[in-house]
């Protein structure tokens, strides 16, 4: 058998072994874990592991992103994984970030949206939103569906909004109508943040 098809049996094999072991896991170790739980557990982590992030998981992300519901099913969500070190090193040397740890995160997703998703119809003053704000809007609705996903699959998130935006379309190549409201930072937590106070039911309702 040829040395490169053995090397494909392998990685075929592999893949199928991580896949199974992480079914197992998640699906039979960790039965217990459903959307209010997941609510409950997320926190913004800023300290991981240097563990490595299986591929298969953040195709699980950004599965649960892509789901997400949209004004007009416009879907104007765009995300770039960050994940290689010549990438990160693009990051910093372009002082993208100003929180040192976002450089340290095993993976840093880029989410971003596109205003020019929705159709084109007549704008009605007092009842429509702007196109970027929809947009950011949209974007919000399926990164919640990312950060879900990941706190399922014991995976630490942080949303990071503090970044020089201009400069992040320039080395990216992003057309400039995108709307960039934050990354994501992504990896095993190496430690769990504390709970933080949150207000009483009755003191958000109206």
């Amino acid at each position: 058998m040829q040395r490169g098809k053995v090397s494909e049996r392998n990685h075929k094999i592999e893949r199928c072994c991580r896949l199974t072991a992480n079914f197992i896991y998640h699906h039979v170790i960790k039965f217990d874990m459903d959307v209010k739980k997941a609510i409950e557990e997320t926190r913004s982590v800023r300290k991981y592991q240097t563990k490595e992030i299986p591929d298969d998981l953040i195709e699980e992300l950004i599965d649960a992103a892509r789901l997400a519901p949209s004004g007009n099913n416009a879907q104007p969500w765009k995300y770039k994984v960050i994940a290689s070190k010549k990438e990160k090193a693009l990051l910093k040397e372009n002082k993208i970030f100003k929180q040192d740890f976002v450089y340290k995160a095993p993976v840093i997703i880029l989410c971003c949206a596109d205003p020019e998703a929705y159709p084109k119809a007549k704008f009605e003053q007092g009842f429509d939103d702007a196109y970027e704000l929809r947009a950011l809007r949209d974007l919000a609705i399926s990164s919640q569906n990312l950060i879900l996903r990941a706190t399922e699959l014991g995976l630490g998130t942080c949303y990071v909004g503090w970044m020089n935006k201009p400069r992040t379309k320039e080395i990216f190549g992003l057309p400039e109508r995108y709307v960039i409201p934050y990354f994501i930072t992504l990896g095993y937590p190496a430690d769990k943040p504390k709970p933080k106070s949150r207000k009483r039911t009755e003191e958000i309702l109206l």
